[in-house]
C-alpha cells in the first residue's frame, strides 16, 4: 500500500512539474475570462463585443508589465513571453478587425432596440409585449426603407466588405432570436405578441443580410471560375503574422525558399525517375507509383499496418520516447466523399481519418481519390498524422504544460510533423524508389504550398492559377488539387497556415542540426525535450532549449534558412 501511495505521489509531482510555472494561474485567468466574455457577449459582430475585448487585452497586458519577470524561472520567463506575444497578437487583429467593422456598421443602424432587447434578456428582465410588438414592426419597416437606400447607394468597393456588412446583419439577427427564444411559449404573453412580428422580422433581416452580400462593385474577380473564393490578405498582414510567429523573413525571402525546396525535390525525383527506368521523365514515374493504388476494401488495414509500421521504426533505431498509452489510443475512420471535397487526403490526430472511395462518387473521382492514396504516398502521411505526427503532438500537449495551447502556431504543429518527413528520409525509411517519389511528392507538395499560398495573398495568383500550378507542377490529381486549393483559402486556415509547414519543418530540422551536431543532446533528447513543451513560436522553444536568459524586451532573430 505504502508503495503504491508513493507511486501516485510520484506521478502527481512529474504531472505538477510538467506545468507549474509562475504564469500558470495568470494565463488559465486570462483564458477563463476570454470564455466567459464571449458567452456573455454573444454578438461577435457588435460595438460591445469590440470594446470589451479591447479592454481585456489592454488589462492583461498592463498586468504583465507589472509582473516581476527578472525574478521568474526560465520556464517562466518563457511563458511571460509568449502570453506578452499573444496578447499582442490579439489586439493588434482585434483592431484591425474593429476598423473594418466601422466602416460597414451603418448597414446596421436599426440595431438600438433590437441590441436593447437581448441585452436585457440577459438578465430576464420581462418586457413589455405589446410595446416590443410595435417595436419590431418598426424596426422591419426600418430595414427596408435601408434596404431601398442601399439598393440606390454606391456598392461596396470589396467584395469583403459586402461579406462583412451581410455577417453584422445575420449575427444581429442571431442575437435577437436567442433572446426571442428566451422567452418564447415560457411567457404566454410575449407569445402571443411577439410570434408574427419576429417572424416577420426574421425573414426581412435574412432577405436583407443576403442582399448586402452581393451588394459590392465587382471590380476584382471573385469567382475565377474554379468556384473558390477566398480572401487574400496582403503583404502587411501577412508579415505581421510572420512576426507574431517569430519568422524574421519577409513573404519574397519565403517564396524564394519555396522555389528552392521545390528544385531540390525536383532533382530528387528524376534520381527516382531514372532508377525505376523513366529516364527524366519523372511525372511518367510519379502515374507509375499513382497506378500502386489497392482495392477500396483492403485499404484500410494497410494503413494500420503503416502506422505500426513507423512506431516500430521509430522505436528500433531509438528515436523518440513514445508512451505506450499513445500506442494504445490510436484508431481509425474513414473520410466522408463530401468532406474528401474539401480534404482529399488523411487528416489525424488521435484518430486517422482515411480519405478512399465511396459509391456516391463517379468513377472519375474513385480513380482521383485511389490514385492520390495510394501506399507509396501514404507510408509519408500516416506517420505524419498519427505517431510521430499529430497523434503524439496532442498525447503529449494534453500532459505537459497544457496551459500553453492557448498558444498554438502552425509553425510548431505543422512544423514538427514535416520535419519528421525530412529526418525519416535521411534515416532511410524508403525502403524503394517508390517510396522515395511517394514522400518527395508530399515534399514538393510543401514546398508549393509556400509558393501558391503566398503569390495568392500577395495578390499574385488566382484560385485557378493555383490548381493549375499543382497540377502541373506537382503532378496532383485535378479533382485533388481543387480540394487542396479549396481547403487553403476557404477553409478555417489562416494565411500562414500552408506555408508554415515546410518553413516550421526547416525551423525544427535546423534547431536539430544545432543542438545534436553540437553534442548538446542526443537525437533522442532533443526529440523528447520538443514534443514536451507544447506549443510556441520555435525561437523561442530554442532559447529554453539552449538554456538562455530571455531579456524581458526579447526581439525575434534567429535566421534559421
Amino acid at each position: 500500500m505504502k508503495k503504491s501511495l508513493l507511486l501516485i505521489i510520484l506521478t502527481i509531482s512529474v504531472c505538477i512539474s510538467s506545468f507549474a510555472t509562475e504564469l500558470y494561474p495568470s494565463i488559465m485567468s486570462y483564458q477563463a475570462d476570454r470564455t466567459a466574455l464571449n458567452r456573455k457577449y454573444n454578438n461577435p459582430l457588435s460595438e460591445e463585443y469590440f470594446q470589451r475585448f479591447e479592454k481585456l487585452y489592454q488589462e492583461w497586458l498592463k498586468a504583465l508589465e507589472n509582473m516581476p519577470y527578472e525574478t521568474y524561472s526560465l520556464d517562466g520567463k518563457m511563458d511571460w513571453q509568449l502570453f506578452k506575444n499573444h496578447l499582442e497578437k490579439e489586439l493588434f487583429f482585434h483592431g484591425l478587425a474593429y476598423e473594418d467593422f466601422k466602416k460597414i456598421n451603418h448597414v446596421a443602424d436599426f440595431k438600438n432596440d433590437l441590441e436593447k432587447f437581448y441585452k436585457s434578456r440577459r438578465m430576464a428582465v420581462k418586457p413589455n409585449a405589446q410595446e416590443l410588438a410595435a417595436t419590431f414592426s418598426k424596426i422591419e419597416k426600418d430595414i427596408k426603407t435601408k434596404w431601398e437606400s442601399m439598393k440606390k447607394s454606391k456598392p461596396f468597393d470589396a467584395w469583403q466588405k459586402a461579406e462583412l456588412a451581410s455577417q453584422t446583419v445575420e449575427a444581429l439577427r442571431k442575437s435577437t432570436e436567442e433572446a426571442y427564444n428566451f422567452y418564447y411559449d415560457y411567457d404566454p404573453e410575449f407569445t402571443w405578441w411577439m410570434k408574427e412580428p419576429m417572424k416577420s422580422l426574421d425573414k426581412s433581416m435574412k432577405d436583407y443580410a443576403a442582399f448586402l452580400k452581393s451588394h459590392f462593385e465587382n471590380t476584382v474577380v471573385k469567382d475565377d471560375g474554379s468556384g473558390i473564393i477566398g480572401k487574400p490578405v496582403g503583404k502587411l498582414a501577412i508579415e505581421t503574422e510572420l512576426a507574431y510567429n517569430m519568422i524574421p523573413y519577409t513573404a519574397e525571402e519565403l517564396l524564394k525558399e519555396g522555389e528552392k525546396q521545390y528544385a531540390w525535390c525536383e532533382a530528387e525525383m528524376i534520381k527516382a525517375s531514372n532508377e525505376l527506368g523513366f529516364g527524366n521523365d519523372w511525372k511518367a514515374a510519379l502515374e507509375h507509383v499513382k497506378n500502386t493504388y489497392v482495392p477500396a476494401g483492403e485499404w484500410p488495414q494497410i494503413v494500420a499496418e503503416m502506422a505500426e509500421e513507423a512506431i516500430a521504426f521509430l522505436e528500433d533505431n531509438d528515436l523518440i520516447t513514445v508512451p505506450e498509452m499513445a500506442k494504445e489510443t490510436w484508431r481509425t475512420t474513414m473520410m466522408s466523399a463530401e468532406r474528401q471535397r474539401v480534404n482529399p487526403f488523411f487528416l489525424g490526430g488521435e484518430s486517422i481519418i482515411i480519405s478512399y472511395p465511396t459509391s456516391t462518387m463517379t468513377q472519375e473521382e474513385k480513380m482521383m481519390s485511389m490514385r492520390g492514396n495510394n501506399p507509396h504516398f501514404s507510408r509519408a502521411t500516416v506517420q505524419h498524422e498519427l505517431i510521430p505526427g499529430h497523434h503524439l503532438q496532442q498525447f503529449m500537449n494534453q500532459r505537459h504544460f497544457p496551459h500553453r495551447r492557448i498558444f498554438n502556431t502552425p509553425f510548431w504543429v505543422e512544423g514538427w510533423t514535416l520535419y519528421w518527413e525530412f529526418n525519416l528520409w535521411d534515416k532511410g525509411f524508403p525502403r524503394n524508389a517508390e517510396d522515395r517519389i511517394g514522400m518527395l511528392f508530399w515534399r514538393m507538395h510543401r514546398a508549393a504550398r509556400i509558393v501558391f499560398s503566398l503569390n495568392y495573398h500577395l495578390g499574385n495568383m488566382t484560385p485557378q492559377e493555383c490548381i493549375d500550378f499543382l497540377v502541373d507542377k506537382v503532378g496532383h490529381e485535378r479533382a485533388n488539387a481543387e480540394a487542396e486549393v479549396r481547403r487553403s483559402f476557404e477553409g478555417s486556415y489562416g494565411p500562414l497556415y500552408q506555408l508554415a509547414y515546410m518553413i516550421g519543418g526547416l525551423q525544427v530540422y535546423s534547431l536539430k542540426n544545432e543542438m545534436v551536431q553540437s553534442g548538446k543532446m542526443t537525437e533522442k533528447q532533443f526529440h523528447d525535450f520538443f514534443i514536451s513543451q507544447n506549443y510556441m513560436p520555435i525561437e523561442l522553444l530554442r532559447a529554453r532549449m539552449k538554456g538562455e536568459d530571455l531579456p524581458r524586451n526579447f526581439k525575434s532573430s534567429w535566421r534559421f534558412l
